[in-house]
């Protein structure tokens, strides 16, 4: 596992960990204004849904991964309810990955823009990604670039995209509401295909989605010859290249993945 902050001496809003048979990585979402409403903070959040789901992997092995996050993400905004607005749109959320290997098969669940490639061994990955958050920002780009930035107009319409979370029809998040655990792409496949798998946060999955600087079979095979250090490093390198703004990057690579 490698997890690298945006920036040095910022919060990691970032969270990765394993037990035996799962690993999970959270990805912190916050907006501007957060602090105000949530004394805790992004970071918190991702650091305490992550850890609530590694104790309920362990724990409650039977039941569904779906299950399983819709608790955690209860308990978490348990945990802040009676501080925080936890209700608030602005208050902190996190997309979500999981893999669980039980009973002979790899489990999968992806919420929102992080990702999940299990290696087959055939040498043709299976990429599970929820683009909904993508397709919608997009819907708005030209006219947010129409109007001056900061403006009234402006405020208006990221309110408006802002107002899709979490929403039929719109994008899914971790946030106060165990019900969106329902919404997460979620399958498996038996182990015995498997060579490998990787949970990657999107700061992370920008190698391939963003600079395009290597394809899904490339990344895996740098993952088993450096480790997933050399993909942040590489992403790094880039978006200073072409003046990208960082941002938090991590990466959980799972093998061996038959073995108890």
């Amino acid at each position: 596992m490698t997890s690298v902050a945006a920036r040095t001496g910022r919060a990691n809003e970032d969270f990765t960990g394993a037990v035996p048979t799962a690993a999970v990585l959270i990805d912190g979402a916050g907006i501007p204004g957060t602090e105000s409403i949530c004394r805790h903070g992004v970071a918190w959040y991702a650091s305490r849904l992550g850890g609530s789901l590694l104790n309920l992997l362990s724990l409650v092995p039977g039941h569904s991964l779906s299950a399983l996050l819709a608790e955690a993400i209860g308990q978490v905004t348990d945990d802040h309810r009676d501080t925080c607005d936890v209700a608030n749109p602005i208050s902190p959320s996190a997309t979500v990955a999981i893999l669980r290997v039980s009973d002979g098969l790899a489990e999968h669940l992806v919420l929102g823009d992080s990702a999940v490639v299990l290696d087959r061994a055939d040498g043709d990955p299976l990429v599970v990604t929820d683009p909904r958050e993508v397709i919608i920002s997009r819907s708005y780009e030209s006219a947010l670039a129409a109007v001056a930035e900061g403006s009234a107009a402006y405020h208006r319409l990221l309110r408006d995209l802002r107002a899709n979370r979490n929403q039929p029809g719109g994008f899914w998040l971790a946030k106060d509401d165990p019900r969106a655990a329902d919404e997460a792409l979620t399958g498996s496949l038996p182990v015995a295909e498997l060579t490998g798998a990787v949970l990657l946060s999107n700061g992370a999955t920008r190698i391939v989605d963003r600079f395009g600087l290597a394809d899904w079979p490339e990344v895996l095979a740098v993952l088993a010859s450096s480790g997933p250090a050399e993909i942040i490093r590489r992403v790094r390198r880039a978006e200073a290249r072409d003046a990208v703004a960082p941002d938090d990057a991590t990466i959980a690579y799972c093998t061996d993945l038959g073995q108890p």
